[in-house]
């Protein structure tokens, strides 16, 4: 069984947001079900929780029972001091702001639950599972519990068209962009994909583990499917050995395919730009549009497009940070 809390609060008095409940609503959508469209969480939508006593409630009722995987996921806004860090609900006061982060890992840590996931897009919410500076521990991390949080505990969380910076890029990595060969997603794998988004200027995301192994949070349709990748042993009798190929492997390359030259005629700059997509192609990062292979598509006047990976890609180098 996988159950899991989505918070976003958008409703404060004082300081409003603007993307939290959108963030939410989208989070509980790719996390309802996997790429193929079967079942993953079962999950728990709750929009402007207005009250600490109630979001409290809500976190211990994510983290009962005996789940294989509980995920808590929290959008909206968080506060430090020198006591510690908080989940803030619109009815806080003075000395009073919310659900404190040792709370939310004080639950966890006592679950019974196997895996225990807790990600937070806040404001410091990096210091959850901390060390003082004086070296005393003040939160230890059980095992089976893993945190990934927006920025790290000096730092503030950015709102970006409708989104936070930090969900945006979860979403974009729960898509797929963080997809493994066999299309499951890790919280490593989405850490790994948010880390190389963001740049030494920008909010870091933050991830402590205590873990012996990841647990997938979403399947997604692998680029190979999982047969092919067995046939590997079949195709090369050793790692280092060589499959022989001809021009017998060619599809088109038979008497029954008829070729036909048609406008507009190939020229040097875009067979040029065509050879790059398909290397591209190669590596996962574009997929034809309405066809099954580059060749018809072009050859059809269709289209490509970047695949989650490519996108990720695209901000890598829009950004200057490859």
């Amino acid at each position: 069984m996988r159950k899991a809390l989505i918070v976003g609060i958008d409703n404060y008095t004082q300081c409003p947001l603007h993307g939290c409940c959108n963030d939410a609503e989208h989070m509980a959508q790719e996390l309802s079900c996997n790429g193929d469209g079967s079942p993953n969480f079962s999950v728990k939508l709750q929009k402007n929780v207005s009250t600490k006593a109630h979001l409290r409630k809500l976190i211990e009722e994510c983290f009962s029972g005996d789940a294989d995987v509980a995920l808590f996921y929290y959008s909206g806004h968080g506060h430090i001091d020198n006591v510690g860090g908080y989940l803030v609900t619109p009815d806080f006061g003075a000395h009073d702001y919310g659900v404190s982060l040792q709370e939310v890992l004080n639950i966890a840590n006592d679950s019974r639950c196997k895996d225990k996931i807790i990600i937070l897009d806040s404001c410091y919410s990096g210091f959850m599972g901390s060390i003082s500076s004086s070296g005393q521990v003040t939160a230890v991390i059980n095992e089976g519990v893993t945190i990934l949080t927006a920025s790290r505990s000096t730092e503030t969380s950015v709102e970006l068209n409708g989104h936070g910076l930090f969900t945006s890029l979860l979403l974009e990595a729960l898509k797929g962009g963080a997809a493994d060969i066999t299309g499951h997603i890790t919280p490593g794998g989405i850490y790994a994909y948010i880390d190389k988004a963001l740049g030494p200027w920008e909010q870091r995301p933050v991830f402590k583990t205590n873990v012996t192994r990841f647990t997938p949070l979403r399947r997604v349709i692998p680029q190979v499917d999982i047969s092919i990748i067995r046939k590997i042993c079949t195709y090369f009798s050793d790692e280092n050995a060589e499959l022989p190929i001809d021009p017998s492997f060619e599809p088109t390359n038979s008497l029954d395919v008829k070729h036909d030259v048609i406008q507009p005629y190939a020229n040097p700059h875009n067979t040029k730009i065509f050879s790059d997509l398909q290397k591209l192609e190669e590596i996962g990062l574009v997929v034809p549009v309405g066809e099954e292979h580059m060749y018809f598509a072009a050859m059809h006047s269709k289209s490509c497009a970047l695949t989650s990976i490519g996108k990720q890609y695209w901000r890598l180098v829009n950004n200057k940070l490859i």
